[in-house]
């Protein structure tokens, strides 16, 4: 059994269908080399690696032209859960704008972490991840986190949200998570919501291929998708073959802090205090994405840029 899949867990199979037990072994390899059982800490965030990396980010940032509001939004002097939507497929970026500006403002020393997918954390990549403050998501390590006074980036939609169909870029779709609101109640943190616009049209995500992805057993990954993409420049692949991220231009809008410290952490448990607070949140995103996609309608990455160059010009 791999670390992922629970003991009353089972891995869905298709009559006369060979794909699962052929690709069982190498689910199985995959599982054990991300696996938490392997002897190192995930909490390895190191500022001077931190503060080197800031080239990269201005330049990813530039790429996407990204405007971020609402800065001043952050509370100071306490750890903030920052909730964001997800997009743009295996080449999403969406914390780069918040990481940048963030070292810029409060310093590289400023401890903020964000939970990643458990399996980008392979030998080597996983090492610059964790030196980035990048995290294997889980509630021990959020909730670790939080209790170390760093502030948290989490994307509840996770690869549900990420490959949702491009002509459903502007919706917020969590898919029912509620782990970020039982953390907040629980930890005693105040979350800003992160509402991201744009990032969703840099990758053409054709299908979830949820389907497929049953067929062949990823569910013991906590793998639920098997997407579909229009790759630039390769036209329709799975979405891991590598692509060029076109660069549509991206907004992100920080809101107001949402407060439920006055809600008692054992009501973490109440199945309708999770679905209101989850609702507040998910409600307050799509209204700020709804603003944002009027303001900005136009769907094709290449067009959305040109109101920006033109007048350069």
């Amino acid at each position: 059994m791999n670390r992922l899949q629970s003991a009353d867990e089972s891995v869905p199979t298709v009559p006369g269908d060979a794909s699962h037990e052929l690709l069982e072994p190498v689910i199985d390899r995959v599982g054990d080399t991300v696996s938490p059982e392997n002897d190192w800490d995930d909490f390895q965030r190191d500022p001077d690696f931190v503060a080197a990396s800031l080239p990269l980010l201005r330049a990813l940032d530039g790429y996407f032209g990204t405007e971020l509001r609402g800065w001043e939004n952050i509370p100071e002097g306490e750890p903030v859960l920052f909730v964001g939507n997800h997009s743009g497929g295996m080449m999403t970026l969406d914390p780069v704008s918040l990481m940048l500006r963030w070292i810029e403002e409060r310093g590289a020393a400023a401890p903020i972490y964000g939970l990643t997918y458990d399996l980008l954390f392979a030998p080597g990549i996983g090492s610059l991840l964790r030196r980035l403050g990048c995290l294997p998501a889980s509630q021990a390590n959020a909730r670790r986190a939080l209790d170390k006074g760093a502030s948290l980036i989490v994307f509840p939609g996770g690869d549900y949200e990420v490959f949702r169909p491009w002509t459903e870029r502007n919706q917020i779709q969590f898919g029912g998570r509620m782990g970020f609101v039982e953390l907040a109640l629980r930890a005693g943190v105040r979350i800003v919501p992160m509402t991201i616009h744009g990032a969703h049209e840099s990758t053409v995500v054709l299908t979830r291929g949820r389907r497929f992805a049953r067929r062949i057993g990823l569910d013991r990954l906590r793998v639920k998708v098997f997407p579909f993409i229009w790759n630039f420049p390769l036209g329709v692949t799975p979405a891991f073959i590598p692509s060029i991220p076109l660069p549509a231009k991206r907004t992100v809008s920080l809101a107001e802090p949402i407060d439920w410290r006055h809600i008692d952490p054992e009501d973490a448990d109440d199945p309708e205090i999770l679905q209101a607070c989850y609702d507040e949140v998910t409600g307050v995103m799509q209204e700020s994405l709804d603003e944002m996609a009027r303001e900005r309608p136009r769907p094709y990455p290449l067009l959305s840029r040109a109101a920006d160059w033109l007048p350069r010009w």
